[in-house]
C-alpha cells in the first residue's frame, strides 16, 4: 500500500480518514516490526509497564503509552534497531470476580477485553511491533512461569510452609486484602485470620544484592524511587538478644536495632502468631481469648494509631544485663513479619512501648537523656540519640558509643551477637484461585512433594470450572485436575490446587520480549544479549515497592541461571504521574473517566497525544482540561496550513540577513527539542520551542522559500514524535518519500548556533520581575540601562533606592533596592 497526498483534504475535515488511512500503511508495511537483527546499528529497547485488559483504557494509561512512544520514535530516527513490544498481564482476580458476577468464564472476559483494548491502542498510532504480542494466559507463557518455580525449587528459594491469609468463615474462601472491605466484599462477615499452608519464594535472600543494585540504577531511576525500595527491604543492623525464661524452659530470641536501650526493657511482648503465644493459650483462657481477637484484625488495624491492647501470658523473662524479671505479653501491635516476632520493650524510648506500658501499668526506666541535666521521665518516648543513664557501667557514654559495647558484652555472655534483619519478606505467591498458572508440584504419599517434570510442562489449566467465589480453590473440585499419578513411583498422587500470585507473570515479560516464539526455553541467551537491559522503561511510581523489587530479584535468578549476564532489568526508569480530573486520580469508581475514544472522536488522535504531553511534566500530575485539548487541536490545524502556506505561496526573495534570522531560530529549535526529548524528558517544553518555531515561521515574510521550506519539513520531523499522522500527511506533501516516522533526526547547524543577543531573566529582591534581551557580549553598563529602561521594571524601581546589582553575566541580573 502507498499513500500519495499531493492533493489533501485540510486536516479539521479529514482527520479520522487520514489517521486511519497512516495506521494502515503502518500496519501493512509492518513498519515498527523488528524482522532482523541488525549487528551495525545499536539497539533500544522502550517499554511501558505491562497493561492489565480491564477492557477499557483511560487518559492515564494513555499517558504512560505514548510517553513510550516518544522515546521510541526518537531513537528510530536517530538511527537504532529499537524495540517497543506490548501484551497484556492477563491473569488476575478482576477476571475471576467477573466470571462470579456475570456468569462469564475469565478467559472469554480476559480475551474480549484485549481485543477492545488492542483497538484503542492501534488508534492511537503508536509504534508497537505487535508481531511480539502474547498474554500470560496463553500456556506457552505461563509453561515458562512453572519451568522457573522448579528452578528455584532445585535451589532452595521455594518452600511450602503455613502462614496468615484472610478468611470468611461464611464463605469458606481466602480473600485477597483488596477483597477486605469492611468484611468480606462478598457477604460482609467479618473477615479472620486463619493459617494455611502456602508457598513462598525466598526473596530475602537476595535482600543484599537488592540493594546493592541501587548504585548502577542511581544514574537512570527517579532518587525517590530507590529511596521507597530501600525503606520497603529495610536492612536493619542490630543484635539478636536472648532473655532466659525464669522458669529455666528456654529463652525468648529478640531482634532490635537499639541495643543501647537494654537497661531500660521493663518488659516483652510478642506478636499473637508467635509459636510461644499459640501454645500458651492451650493453657490459658485470657491468651485463647485475646488471640481470637486478635484474629479478626487485618495488619492494617494492628498497626494503626489507636489504643494498645495485649494480655499478660504469666510468663516472666530475665533481663539479661540487669537481672530483673520482666513480664511477657501477646499484643496485636506486634507484627509477626518483623525480626522474631517478639520484641523487647523499652517505653521509655520507644513510643508504642510507652503507650502500652501506660496502659497496662508497667514501669517506664529512662536510660537515654539529650544531655546530662535533662530532666527524668517524659511525657512521651525519648527515641533520639543521646547519653546513657540508669545503665551500669556504661553511664555518660554516648548512645551510639553503648550500642556497640552492649552487643560487645552480650557476645562475650553468650547472651547475643550482631546481626542483620530485613524489613522485607518472603515472597507469597500461593493463591487459592483459578484464573493463574498452576504451581507445578505434585503430592504423593510415598514420595512427598513432588516437583513436575520439565517434558510434563505447562501443567495447564482445565476450561470446565465452576466458579462461585466460595471454598477452596476452584481447582479442587476438579477430579480430571487433581487425581494423577506420581512419575517417580508411579502411585496415585494429587495436584497442587493453588495458582501463582500474578507479579509471577509481570517478574520476566519484559525478557520474554526479546524471544517470544521460543518453545524450548523462556528466550534465548542470545536474544537477551541482544536486547537487556531495558533501555527505558516507563510506568507509575505506585509500582515501586512491589512489581519494580520483583522483577529485580526475578532478574538476579535469571543471571543465576545463565539466561541473562546483567544484574539489572531496567536501565534508566521514568515515572510518570497520575491524570486527574477535578484533583483525584481518574477511576471507574469514582466515574471521573475520559475515554481516549471520546476525545479522538472529536479531534483524533495526535490532538490526545499532543495534550496529554504538553500539558504538563511527564513525571507531575496532569489535571485534565478541555480547554487545553481544544488549543491543541487549533495548533495542529494551524501547522496544517502553515505547510500549505508554505507549498503554495508564491515564494519571495527573502533579504539574507532575515533568512538567517529563521534559520538561527530553527538549528536552536532543534538543539533545544533534542535535549529536551533525550536528556531532560520535559516534552511540554519541547512541544513550546515547536510553537515557537511555528509562530517564527508564519511570521517570515518570505513563507515559500528554500529557507522556509528547510525549516517546515524540519518542524514536521520533530513534531511527529507526538503528532504522528499529521506529520506523515505533511511530510509526503513537501516531498518526503518514506515514512516520516524512520527518518533521521533532524541535526543542528553549529554555524547557526551563535547567539547575537541573549534574555537575561530579572529579578527585584530576589523575586523574578522581567526579561530583558541585549546583546551576548553586552557588558554591565550596557545591562544596566536595558534594565532600567525596562517598562515593568520601572514600576519596580521607581521612588526607590538601588542598593546593589548582583550580575552573572548572560544568566541573571538580581536589583536589589529598597524604599526612600
Amino acid at each position: 500500500m502507498s499513500i500519495e497526498s499531493e492533493t489533501a483534504m485540510p486536516w479539521e475535515t479529514d482527520v479520522h480518514t487520514a489517521e486511519a488511512r497512516w495506521q494502515a500503511e503502518w500496519e501493512e508495511s509492518r513498519l515498527f516490526e523488528v524482522q532482523a537483527w541488525d549487528t551495525t546499528a545499536p539497539t533500544y529497547y522502550c517499554l511501558v509497564m505491562f497493561p492489565y485488559p480491564s477492557g477499557r483504557i483511560h487518559m492515564g494509561h494513555v499517558r504512560n503509552y505514548v510517553i513510550g512512544d516518544v522515546f521510541a520514535s526518537y531513537h528510530r530516527m536517530k538511527g537504532e534497531t529499537v524495540l517497543h513490544p506490548i501484551g497484556w498481564d492477563a491473569f488476575g482476580l478482576p477476571a475471576e470476580n467477573a466470571a462470579i458476577k456475570h456468569g462469564i468464564h475469565p478467559e472469554r472476559w480476559t480475551r474480549d477485553n484485549i481485543a477492545s483494548m488492542r483497538t484503542q491502542l492501534k488508534r492511537l498510532g503508536i509504534s508497537y511491533d505487535w508481531s511480539r504480542e502474547f498474554a500470560t494466559c496463553d500456556d506457552a507463557y505461563y509453561r515458562w512461569n512453572q519451568w522457573f518455580f522448579l528452578r528455584m525449587m532445585e535451589r532452595g528459594l521455594v518452600e511450602r510452609r503455613k502462614a496468615p491469609v484472610n478468611w470468611c468463615p461464611k464463605c469458606c474462601t481466602v480473600l485477597a486484602n483488596e477483597q477486605v472491605q469492611n468484611g468480606c466484599w462478598r457477604c460482609s462477615s467479618e473477615v479472620h485470620q486463619k493459617e494455611l499452608e502456602q508457598w513462598f519464594i525466598r526473596i530475602t535472600a537476595y535482600a543484599d544484592r537488592l540493594l546493592d543494585g541501587h548504585e548502577a540504577l542511581r544514574a537512570g531511576w527517579p532518587a525517590e524511587v530507590l529511596a521507597m525500595q530501600r525503606n520497603w527491604i529495610g536492612r536493619s543492623e542490630g543484635a539478636e538478644i536472648n532473655f532466659t525464661l525464669r522458669d529455666g524452659s528456654g529463652s525468648l530470641r529478640v531482634f532490635t536495632t537499639r541495643a543501647d536501650t537494654l537497661y531500660g526493657a521493663t518488659f516483652m511482648a510478642m506478636a499473637p502468631e508467635h509459636p510461644w503465644a499459640v501454645a500458651r493459650a492451650q493453657r490459658s483462657a485470657d491468651v485463647a481469648a485475646y488471640l481470637r481477637r486478635a484474629a479478626r484484625k487485618t495488619a492494617q488495624d494492628r498497626s494503626a494509631d489507636r489504643e494498645k491492647t495485649g494480655v499478660d501470658t504469666g510468663m516472666r523473662a530475665i533481663n539479661p544485663l540487669t537481672g530483673a524479671e520482666i513480664p511477657i505479653y501477646v499484643a496485636d501491635y506486634i507484627l509477626p513479619g518483623y525480626g522474631t516476632g517478639a520484641v523487647m520493650c523499652v517505653p521509655a524510648h520507644d513510643q508504642r512501648d510507652f503507650e502500652f506500658a501506660r496502659t497496662h501499668g508497667l514501669p517506664v526506666v529512662e536510660v537515654i537523656r539529650p544531655d546530662a541535666g535533662s530532666s527524668t521521665l517524659p511525657d512521651a518516648a525519648f527515641e533520639s540519640e543521646g547519653v546513657m543513664v540508669n545503665s551500669g557501667t556504661f553511664d555518660g557514654l554516648t548512645s551510639a558509643e553503648c550500642r556497640r559495647l552492649i552487643v560487645e558484652e552480650l557476645e562475650r555472655r553468650g547472651t547475643g551477637k550482631r546481626t542483620v534483619n530485613y524489613r522485607l519478606k518472603d515472597w507469597l505467591v500461593s493463591r487459592q484461585r483459578y484464573w493463574g498458572t498452576p504451581i507445578p508440584v505434585i503430592y504423593c504419599d510415598t514420595c512427598g512433594v513432588v516437583p513436575v517434570r520439565d517434558e510434563d510442562l505447562p501443567v495447564k489449566l482445565p476450561s470446565g470450572v465452576e466458579l462461585t467465589g466460595k471454598g477452596d480453590s476452584p481447582l479442587a473440585h476438579v477430579p480430571e485436575f487433581v487425581h494423577t499419578v506420581c512419575h517417580r513411583c508411579g502411585g496415585p498422587a494429587h495436584r497442587e490446587t493453588d495458582t501463582m500470585d500474578t507479579f509471577v507473570d509481570s517478574s520476566w515479560y519484559y525478557a520474554r520480549y526479546t524471544d517470544p516464539r521460543n518453545g524450548n526455553e523462556p528466550f534465548s541467551p542470545a536474544a537477551a544479549r541482544r536486547w537487556l537491559p531495558v533501555s527505558q522503561y516507563v510506568g507509575g511510581i505506585e509500582h515501586a515497592c512491589m512489581h519494580l523489587i520483583y522483577a529485580r530479584f526475578w532478574h538476579k535468578v535469571m543471571k543465576d541461571v545463565g539466561l541473562v549476564d546483567t544484574e539489572e532489568p531496567f536501565l534508566r526508569l521514568l515515572t510518570q504521574g497520575m491524570v486527574t480530573l477535578g484533583g483525584s486520580a481518574m477511576s471507574k469508581s469514582k466515574g471521573n473517566i475520559v475515554e481516549p475514544d471520546t476525545i479522538i472522536s472529536r479531534y483524533g488522535a495526535d490532538t490526545t497525544r499532543l495534550f496529554i504531553l504538553f500539558a504538563a511534566p511527564p513525571e507531575k500530575q496532569l489535571d485534565w482540561n478541555d480547554a487545553g485539548v481544544e488549543g491543541c487541536w487549533r495548533f495542529i490545524n494551524r501547522v496544517d496550513r502553515l505547510a500549505d502556506a508554505v507549498l503554495t505561496r508564491p515564494a519571495k526573495e527573502a533579504a539574507p540577513a532575515q533568512a538567517h534570522a529563521l534559520l538561527c531560530v530553527y538549528h536552536r529549535c532543534v538543539r533545544g527539542v533534542t535535549r529536551d526529548v533525550a536528556d531532560e524528558f520535559q516534552f511540554n517544553t519541547a512541544i513550546a520551542k515547536l510553537m515557537e518555531l511555528a509562530n517564527t515561521l508564519q511570521a517570515y515574510p518570505a513563507v515559500g522559500d528554500e529557507a522556509s521550506r528547510a525549516v517546515m519539513r524540519g518542524l514536521v520531523l520533530m513534531l511527529s514524535l507526538f503528532t504522528p499522522h499529521l506529520c506523515e500527511e505533511l511530510w509526503r506533501r513537501l516531498g518526503g518519500t518514506g515514512s516520516v516516522r524512520v527518518q533521521p533526526w533532524p541535526m543542528p547547524d553549529p554555524a547557526y548556533l551563535t547567539d547575537t543577543e541573549v534574555e537575561v531573566p530579572v529579578q527585584i529582591n530576589g523575586k523574578l520581575r522581567s526579561r530583558v534581551t541585549v546583546p551576548a557580549d553586552a557588558g554591565e553598563d550596557t545591562l544596566k540601562a536595558a534594565v532600567l529602561a525596562d517598562e515593568r521594571i520601572k514600576a519596580h524601581v521607581n521612588n526607590r533606592t538601588v542598593v546593589r546589582w548582583v550580575i552573572v553575566p548572560g544568566k541573571m541580573v538580581n536589583v536589589v533596592v529598597r524604599e526612600g
